[in-house]
């Protein structure tokens, strides 16, 4: 590969990169933009996600209420979704010829059900618009060039070559190897943790429950709460509610080394006094009396499979016989039960970390480095990560749409 001169080099064929090459070339189609890719394939994330149908963003069009599923990045993205958010998105893709379905949770997704669909639209809309691509190609170093710019030393087919650009955008997503060549030019890299994981818990009060899911569950740990879906898997728990509090509990999971306990109520927002209450009224119910407990579970939320193990402490025992000290056990145990945390699974093909470039070194205006001019960032380089539901998109599109704009100018 020979020496090569360009106005812009986006490193990372990603949605953030791809979206800022296109935002980019389409202002000024004068300039010469190239994306290097070091895989073989671009977008590949972008093939993978949602299972294969792509969560391109999330119903929510409120940039106030948009950044709190932002565990990190909240603060900066706030200005820059009042500049192009879900909503812009949408119009983005559909302005496109890309028809998008928002499903009862708020995702949002293509009505082809089709992850290729928004993978062949950015690829057609780069093509149309001029940006060159060179897959294969791994950065090695960046320097500031004495004639301005950046020069770049890159290997592709493993020859090594020269790159030479006026303006560089890094959208390579989590990457040791770039946040050390960002160090290099003088950057704080905040440091990387997972985000966004399952819970490995050991407990015969869930032994055998795979698949039973509880729809409005509020977990606790040290000072974090969440609310949500739960689901009980082979390894433990999982589901929107463990999803959300391993985000925001990233870095403090990660320093006790994924051990922790873990406040469960299954009751949603119920007390401990409520549902004693509702406990009581179901032992004084004169119907109930001669009924086994574990026979039907006193809250129509908690599935019966569930409810049995939860009271199996009980015995066997009918609502008439219980005790007192009994009673108040069992909303005990389903308004406070502790669960120990004993490690961390993979979320799917979701894996997101948390960290990266420091926020307050970017101008989020721009998405100019505040330290090396004509160098731009996009995407999960930064320390930005959002929960599941396609809001880890939302921020590569907004930043990568922001990065674009400036860089075209």
């Amino acid at each position: 590969m020979p020496n090569q001169n360009w106005d812009v080099v986006i490193v990372g064929g990603g949605p953030a990169g791809f979206f800022a090459a296109i935002r980019c070339a389409e202002l000024n189609p004068n300039l010469r933009v190239l994306i290097l890719e070091k895989a073989n394939q671009t977008l590949s994330k972008i093939l993978v996600s949602g299972g294969g149908r792509c969560n391109v963003t999330h119903a929510c069009f409120d940039p106030a209420q948009l950044v709190t599923f932002y565990p990190r990045g909240s603060a900066a993205l706030r200005g820059a979704f009042t500049r192009f958010q879900s909503a812009d998105t949408v119009k983005w893709f559909e302005s496109r010829g890309v028809k998008l379905k928002a499903e009862a949770d708020g995702r949002i997704f293509p009505v082809t059900d089709s992850s290729e669909t928004i993978a062949d639209c950015l690829r057609e809309a780069a093509k149309l618009a001029g940006v060159k691509m060179q897959s294969g190609t791994s950065l090695l170093k960046v320097e500031k060039s004495p004639m301005g710019g950046f020069r770049l030393e890159v290997r592709r087919e493993g020859e090594a070559s020269y790159i030479h650009t006026k303006k560089l955008l890094i959208a390579t997503g989590s990457n040791s190897k770039i946040w050390e060549t960002l160090k290099a030019l003088g950057h704080t890299i905040e440091e990387p943790v997972p985000s966004l994981f399952t819970f490995n818990v050991k407990d015969k009060r869930i032994d055998g429950l795979a698949g039973i899911a509880v729809e409005d569950v509020t977990l606790k740990m040290d000072s974090l709460i969440q609310r949500g879906p739960l689901l009980i898997t082979h390894w433990g728990l999982s589901g929107p509610a463990v999803l959300k509090l391993s985000a925001w509990g990233a870095r403090i999971l990660f320093e006790k080394k994924y051990r922790a306990p873990l406040i469960v109520n299954w009751l949603g927002d119920y007390q401990l006094d409520s549902a004693l209450e509702v406990l009581q009224h179901n032992k004084d119910w004169h119907e109930n009396a001669r009924k086994k407990v574990a026979s039907q579970s006193a809250f129509s939320q908690i599935p019966i499979r569930l409810w049995k193990q939860l009271t199996q402490f009980i015995g066997d025992k009918n609502w008439a016989d219980v005790s007192k000290t009994e009673l108040r056990k069992l909303a005990e145990e389903l308004t406070a039960g502790e669960f120990m945390i004993t490690g961390k699974g993979q979320f799917k093909e979701e894996f997101v970390t948390c960290g990266g470039v420091r926020l307050n070194e970017v101008d989020f205006k721009t998405m100019q480095s505040r330290i090396v001019p004509d160098l731009f960032f996009a995407g999960e380089v930064l320390d930005i990560d959002g929960v599941t539901g396609g809001f880890n998109f939302q921020s590569a599109w907004t930043t990568g749409w922001l990065a674009g704009s400036a860089i075209s100018s």
